[in-house]
């Protein structure tokens, strides 16, 4: 599942960049990755693994069953192959997560060199305050020297915003050329300063069709600690959480995140016209005889239109 981009499927390619929104804009005005305001087209990234946690490849488009809101979707577009990804990294740098410092900066290095070489990453630092990590007009780098640099800031005290870095990240994700979009948030999941809400940046990560993985990093003494948000971050998205225990197992968990991202099928489709605006409902079931029980992971849905709709807390 590792095949390298080639012109022709650039069309293809370009098809599936449209984000899980819906927008509606004159032509003139379109930006990259709009084809027409009637294109309407629901990216859904899916992992399929066996009973042993083994990923599976070589499925067909005819394995895959989508239904939205209980409905049966046709599916418009398909791909099993390794297609480059654009990855936000937000690290939370406050006190609690000091004495972690260092394996973050080698899980993320280590990340970046088990990932697609074609892939593109950013980095959000959040400590007494929220800023890019990478140099003035560098918007993405796959450079790893580059995303050390970035993620090689000081520990700080304080109030810990959260999850105003988680949008900020997803701002950045905007206008960016890339199929599939990931966000990898390192940190213990607590927020005690952020002007946003979680329902507020669970909807813009669904609108913005971006997969959430958290790597919690907990400390048994912290009360500010939240691990139940990073595990509703990835379930709603159809990322995953990790709770590494020893030194090494940042590292590790980095690795089987990038793996999980290239082994990814990608299924598209266009929703109905008909039926409610806001959030709808995605249910993806897969059938292969011959390969057992398989597990299927993907995101559990997504916005119709960008309305101010709320979603609980966790």
């Amino acid at each position: 599942m590792r095949p390298s981009v080639r012109a022709g499927c650039a069309i293809l390619s370009f098809a599936i960049c449209f984000p899980a929104r819906v927008v509606s804009r004159p032509q003139d005005s379109l930006p990259q990755g709009v084809l027409s305001e009637q294109t309407k087209l629901v990216v859904v990234p899916v992992s399929v693994t066996d009973r042993l946690g083994h990923f599976v490849s070589g499925l067909t488009q005819a394995s895959f069953r989508v239904e939205e809101d209980g409905k049966p979707q046709e599916i418009a577009v398909f791909r099993d192959a390794d297609v480059p990804v654009i990855v936000g990294i937000v690290v939370d740098h406050s006190g609690s997560m000091g004495t972690r410092s260092e394996d973050v900066i080698q899980g993320a290095t280590a990340f970046v060199q088990a990932s697609n070489p074609q892939d593109e990453e950013f980095v959000v630092n959040l400590g007494n305050t929220i800023s890019f990590g990478l140099p003035p007009g560098v918007p993405f780098t796959s450079d790893a020297t580059q995303l050390r640099a970035a993620l090689s800031v000081p520990s700080a005290s304080g109030f810990t915003p959260l999850y105003d870095a988680m949008v900020a990240a997803l701002q950045h994700f905007r206008g960016a050329p890339a199929e599939k979009k990931v966000l990898l948030v390192i940190s213990d999941g607590g927020d005690d300063a952020s002007t946003h809400k979680f329902g507020e940046v669970l909807q813009m990560a669904e609108a913005e069709n971006v997969a959430i993985y958290s790597i919690g990093l907990l400390d048994p003494l912290s009360a500010d600690q939240n691990p139940k948000v990073l595990r509703k971050f990835a379930k709603e998205t159809g990322g995953e959480v990790y709770f590494p225990n020893s030194r090494n197992g940042v590292a590790s968990v980095c690795i089987a995140i990038a793996a999980d991202i290239r082994h990814q099928y990608t299924l598209g489709y266009n929703p109905p016209e008909t039926g409610k605006s806001g959030y709808r409902e995605i249910r993806v079931e897969v059938q292969a005889p011959g390969h057992g029980r398989l597990s299927v992971r993907a995101k559990k849905g997504y916005f119709y239109s960008p309305g101010p709709l709320a979603r609980s807390s966790p």
